[in-house]
């Protein structure tokens, strides 16, 4: 079973690794035989599984219900969970939403803001759970940024972003996870923390990992497809075609063919 120190010394050794949204037993046994590094149980399975238009109305108790399942059905990956929206609104509520994920099987926690959770990764850390910090666009604050849009634009708007990382890498955070950034603030964020393994998603190909929701990446998504998506199922045909398409996708993120440009927001900082 991959383990965050393996995480870290793919950092040091350059070499790229895999990461899906997982949400069931069968989904993580394929990915398992794909040799998929990193599985995220995502919040997202608000939207994917349970049809709701946002990642809000997701429970804690949905997240343990599926880290569970999830785990039964994999045994290499590394396996994180998130925090769903306003379970960790103080640092009591973030450790008891730790216990039970972590009980259920999760290796990492993950959840998203900024330096205003340093207190929080604190505890969390002293208490032996390993957090990832979610940010540039993080999907609970949808309503604040009023849709989905790209982080971090602008120099200042990077700065700003940079120092949100500073302040929860010193407070323990041991992974961090951005979303939707210029490919050029990835790169910097990377090189910044060399001890901190970093995961894109739409935020170029100099993070240390990239993941993608299972669904996105199969081509079941029936409406927006948002630009760092690929379609990795339409590549492949046959019986074992969904584990191919995880594999052809653990390969591209090795290999660093993906993300290419296309998939990449370009901004001049």
């Amino acid at each position: 079973m991959i383990s965050l120190s393996d995480l870290r010394q793919f950092k040091q050794q350059g070499r790229k690794f895999s990461c899906l949204t997982c949400y069931d037993a069968s989904m993580a046994k394929a990915m398992e035989k794909a040799e998929i590094d990193t599985i995220l149980v995502g919040d997202s399975l608000g939207m994917v599984i349970q049809g709701h238009d946002s990642t809000l109305p997701v429970t804690l108790e949905d997240m343990v219900y599926h880290t569970a399942a999830v785990r039964r059905g994999n045994q290499h990956a590394f396996l994180m969970t998130d925090l769903p929206f306003l379970s960790y609104a103080n640092v009591e509520a973030a450790v008891a939403g730790a216990r039970a994920v972590m009980q259920a099987g999760a290796q990492m926690i993950k959840f998203e803001g900024g330096a205003w959770l340093a207190d929080t990764v604190q505890v969390l850390t002293r208490n032996g759970v390993p957090v990832c910090v979610h940010l540039g666009l993080t999907p609970q604050s949808v309503h604040v940024f009023g849709g989905y849009k790209v982080q971090g634009k602008t120099r200042d708007a990077a700065d700003a972003l940079i120092a949100d990382c500073q302040a929860v890498v010193d407070a323990g955070a041991a992974m961090l996870l951005l979303e939707c950034v210029p490919a050029q603030l990835g790169k910097e964020i990377s090189a910044l923390f060399p001890e901190v393994p970093v995961i894109g998603i739409g935020a170029g190909v100099d993070t240390d990992g990239q993941v993608l929701v299972v669904q996105d990446m199969l081509g079941l998504n029936y409406g927006h497809v948002a630009r760092f998506v690929r379609n990795f199922m339409q590549e492949q045909s046959g019986a074992t075609a969904i584990q191919d398409a995880f594999n052809a996708f653990h390969v591209a993120v090795l290999d660093q063919s993906f993300p290419a440009t296309q998939h990449t927001f370009q901004v001049e900082l």
